[in-house]
Formats: C-alpha cells, sequence, structure tokens
C-alpha cells in the first residue's frame, strides 16, 4: 500500500510538472493608455497674498505665484486658467469686489510663461463672473515640473476705508479639453 501511495504522489508530481511546461515560455501582454486633455494648478507661498502699500494712500499691490500643469487635444483643443472672487472682502467698512466705491476695483495683470497667453490687462476681479488668467491652444503642454504664472493685484487706498484687516477669498480653476 506504501508503494502505491508513493507511486501515485510521484506521477501527480509529474503530471503537474508536465502541464506546466505546456505553457509559453515568452507570453506577450498588450499595454493600452489612455492620454488625455487635462490640467492642474498649484498657488505658492502661504496660500495668502498680502497687499501691502508703498506710501500714503499708494495703491495696495501683490503678486500671487503659481505654478501650472496643462496638457491640451493636438486637434481642437484648448485650455485655460481662471480667477472668481468667491468670497468678497470683509468685515465691512473696507474695500469691497462686488461694490466697489467709485474708482476703487481690484485689478490684476498677468504673467504666464508659453505655451500659455497671459490676459490682457488690467482685469477687474470680479465676485459674479470668471475673469480670464491664461488661455491655451490646440497642442499645449506644460513642462513635467510644470510653468510658471502670476497675478499682480493692484487694489486703490481709499482714506475712507476702515482702519482693520480685511480678507477676500480667489478661486483659481484650470481647464484643458
Amino acid at each position: 500500500m506504501k508503494r502505491i501511495l508513493t507511486l501515485a504522489a510521484v506521477m501527480f508530481c509529474a503530471a503537474s510538472l508536465a502541464h506546466a511546461q505546456l505553457g509559453s515560455t515568452s507570453p506577450t501582454n498588450i499595454l493600452s493608455v489612455a492620454v488625455v486633455a487635462e490640467g492642474g494648478l498649484s498657488v505658492g507661498g502661504s496660500g495668502t497674498t498680502s497687499l501691502t502699500e508703498t506710501g500714503n494712500f499708494a495703491n495696495y499691490t501683490g503678486t500671487t505665484s503659481m505654478t501650472y500643469y496643462i496638457r491640451t487635444s493636438e486637434t481642437g483643443g484648448t485650455g485655460s486658467i481662471t480667477a472668481k472672487i468667491t468670497t468678497d472682502f470683509a468685515p465691512t467698512g473696507g474695500p469691497s469686489v462686488a461694490s466697489p466705491a467709485t474708482g476703487d476695483a481690484l485689478n490684476y495683470g498677468c504673467t504666464v510663461a508659453l505655451p500659455g497667453t497671459a490676459c490682457t490687462g488690467p482685469v477687474t476681479a470680479s465676485t459674479s463672473t470668471t475673469t480670464s488668467v491664461a488661455t491655451f491652444s490646440a497642442g499645449a503642454h506644460s513642462a513635467k515640473a510644470g510653468n510658471s504664472a502670476s497675478v499682480a493685484w493692484t487694489l486703490p487706498n481709499d482714506p475712507t476705508y476702515k482702519a482693520n484687516t480685511y480678507t477676500a477669498t480667489v478661486t483659481f480653476t484650470i481647464s484643458a479639453t
């Protein structure tokens, strides 16, 4: 009985080895990747851009730096970076984007590394609509490490503003097709 079990075990192992040898020694597989239009954006620094003045009642100015990543479709592709003030200055008593005093609008200009095209400024910031920072044409692509862009803000220093610290939120959006 012991010999039969040993013989059966040897035959079982031999059969599995024979089966393993029936497969290919160099199987192949096809890899497929769909490379699509896409974009990404990161804002530099602490996430806060301080607007400062350089003299008595000189305009408040500051710059928001960012890095963009983009790839647009070769045929008919487009892309953009936009800005929108999603929360107006608060508390009350100071500047306002939604309802600025005459001559007190928050404006900006843009600098965008190629392949982007910078906005034509100055652009008046808005709480009700997105405004342009950059545009991209078909076949545009950034460097793998990203490309630079910046928004240079200008806010008139109105003597009627109450002394306080005011904050507003700007939301930047990148899109690519």
